[in-house]
């Protein structure tokens, strides 16, 4: 199900992390490769707009695009932003390596609004510096963080169904599945199936 297209909608950070489903008992690496990064990326448009519109000014440049480089520092973030997710889920404190790991990668590319003129107005849009990939993560990361400092973080759950291990943040106190559609659906027909079964 989830071999060509990660799930997206919920906080950048929750969608990051899961691009690494369960699929056939082992996690899946749904970002194992720059194309597949790419999609992600395009898939989150607006929400990524900084780095959206760089790597399309890249392209157009015919620069640098998505490398087998730019791999580790995004899984990296991703891996720290889990990590920490899971331990706040289990009442624990954060890995002290996960939180600075988050730090290092904002500090690699930091965002800089240096002021232009674009010929009516003085704007000043962050620019980050340095790799795509490097860019990427720490855009990443500081959402991470941002996610990991606000409340809500609280409210953070695993999806209920028993072979999948995506978050989510739920809008409503009683939701249980990364999908109603996807997980709810496939648990929902299981247990009348075995309701069934059992009569």
């Amino acid at each position: 199900m989830y071999a060509s297209e990660p799930p997206t909608g919920e906080p950048l950070p929750l969608d990051l992390v899961n691009t690494r489903p369960l699929s056939g008992g082992s996690r899946t690496d749904l970002l194992g490769t720059p194309d597949r990064l790419a999609a992600w990326v395009a898939r989150q448009g607006d929400r990524l707009g900084e780095e959206t519109s760089r790597m399309d000014e890249d392209a157009e440049a015919a620069g640098p695009a998505l490398a087998e480089a730019d791999l580790a520092p995004v899984h990296a973030v991703r891996d720290h932003t889990e990590a920490a997710l899971r331990a706040l889920m289990a009442g624990r404190r954060p890995p002290e390596a996960a939180l600075r790991g988050l730090a290092d990668a904002q500090r690699a590319a930091p965002a800089v609004r240096a002021p232009v003129w674009d010929g009516t107005a003085v704007v000043a849009p962050p620019r980050r510096t340095g790799p795509l990939g490097v860019r990427l993560a720490a855009l990443l990361a500081e959402s991470a963080a941002a996610l990991l400092a606000d409340p809500s973080v609280a409210r953070v759950r695993e999806c209920a169904a028993d072979d999948c291990v995506l978050l989510f943040l739920p809008a409503h106190p009683r939701r249980r599945w990364c999908s109603p559609t996807r997980c709810g659906n496939r648990v929902r027909v299981a247990r009348h199936y075995r309701r069934r079964k059992e009569s």
